[in-house]
């Protein structure tokens, strides 16, 4: 028994370390976000709603009952039961109050799809970032080790006499600031963690990101056709104005157009009751049916309403073409910066090839190779420096790749293909 529990807490420590591919990971996000649960329950409520306009002309049947006992001349209609069923035949007002509830649905859809992108894009940039940083807190490990050789190396030249206090100051300075960068990004890498788990469900200690399972970067960002504008809030918002308008056009037909209902009313009168005494060829069973023409004359307060809803009409209008205007300088905006972005990576990439260049240039004159002439001789501290030095332009290098994919993940956001790139095949890194 010992051995069995034993054995299930190493397999769930295993699990809750387990690897997630990026995938998953925004496949979780989508089941879990509370802001996708939110726009689920509008299209619901939406559909509902759409369900409820339909339903006017479908007769509604209530069945009730006034029994009870009665002297003298009767008041009242002591029916034992009833049956009353009641429709709408015609409205002119309704088919608009149908076409309205039909684009409301249309708009909870986009929303819900514009939803599911965010989330999907919180959730890529996080699981990449996070990626980022345990990245860059290897390449800090490794920069450390190098800072402490040198610090050694520093303390035991100063202890020699053959070099200044100065160096070992130095070289222990790189040391604290490799400390304290690594402070930060382990604050980061807590974050990044607690956010992916808020988004997923899951444990912060199970988010560990694959780097293999990242997609490469956008066809568009490397030189493909330039993409419109494809935002479904955009879409939503257009969407919602249509459904204005369709309210507005209903509530201006309520006014001066008839509206017919169909009724329906089955009685059965008690037995009991002294109807028989006071009505001639009194019956229990009672019968009628019937329809109701309502022809609104003059009704100021639906005028009003209809005055109301034409400008909610038009402020729907405007604040679509308002969004759509927004999203658009957005995207340029995001255009103009991925030039400089994919320049600023070329640059630390180029310094950082230029850093291994020369740290293997150290490290093959300290093995013996040929030096130049009337160059200083080349000590173990050079190759430390050069380590140190090549390790900060690859985390300069991991920095500006993941400004450059921040940038070209929004504008995938904005031109509706961020579904289709995290689809597509994994690089590899």
């Amino acid at each position: 028994m010992t051995w069995a529990l034993l054995g299930g807490l190493l397999l769930q420590g295993a699990a809750a370390r387990a690897q997630l591919s990026l995938y998953t990971t925004v496949d979780l996000s989508r089941r879990n976000s509370p802001a996708v649960q939110l726009a689920e329950a509008d299209v619901a409520r939406a559909t509902a709603a759409l369900q409820q306009s339909r339903d006017a002309y479908l007769p509604s049947v209530i069945f009730g009952s006034s029994i009870g006992y009665s002297y003298g001349f009767p008041v009242g209609q002591p029916s034992v039961y009833n049956v009353q069923a009641q429709s709408l035949v015609l409205s002119f007002s309704q088919r608009e109050y149908i076409r309205a509830a039909r684009a409301a649905l249309r708009t909870a859809e986009l929303n819900l799809e514009d939803a599911v992108d965010q989330v999907s894009l919180d959730t890529a940039m996080d699981y990449i970032e996070l990626d980022t940083v345990l990245r860059q807190l290897t390449a800090l490990d490794e920069e450390k080790r190098s800072a402490e050789r040198l610090m050694n190396i520093e303390q035991q030249r100063v202890a020699a006499g053959l070099e200044s206090r100065m160096g070992a100051t130095r070289a222990e300075l790189n040391a604290a600031q490799a400390d304290l960068r690594r402070l930060d990004l382990e604050a980061e890498a807590e974050l990044l963690r607690e956010k992916l788990a808020h988004l997923t469900g899951l444990s912060p200690a199970s988010m560990v990101p694959q780097a293999e399972t990242i997609p490469g970067e956008p066809m568009f960002a490397q030189g493909g056709a330039t993409l419109g504008l494809k935002n479904a809030s955009v879409e939503a918002g257009f969407a919602n104005a249509v459904s204005k308008h369709y309210v507005a056009r209903g509530d201006n037909r309520q006014n001066y157009r008839p509206q017919i209902s169909l009724g329906v009313n089955y009685s059965r009168y008690a037995e009991f009751n002294n109807y028989a005494e006071y009505y001639l060829r009194f019956q229990h069973n009672n019968f009628d049916v019937g329809l109701q023409m309502q022809l609104p004359f003059f009704d100021a307060t639906k005028r009003a309403q209809a005055r109301g809803s034409a400008a909610d009409a038009v402020h729907a209008d405007a604040q679509a073409a308002q969004a759509r205007d927004i999203g658009e300088e957005q995207m340029q905006q995001l255009r103009g910066s991925l030039r400089e972005l994919r320049a600023q990576e070329r640059v630390a990439r180029l310094q950082n090839d230029l850093a291994q260049q020369q740290l293997e240039s150290v490290e093959t004159q300290l093995a013996g190779g040929a030096q130049s002439v009337g160059a200083p001789a080349l000590s173990p501290a050079d190759q430390m420096l050069a380590q140190i030095a090549e390790r900060q332009r690859y985390t300069q290098v991991l920095d500006a790749h993941l400004q450059l994919m921040r940038a070209e993940l929004g504008l995938l956001r904005a031109t509706g293909g961020l579904a289709d790139w995290l689809n597509t095949p994994p690089h590899t890194p």
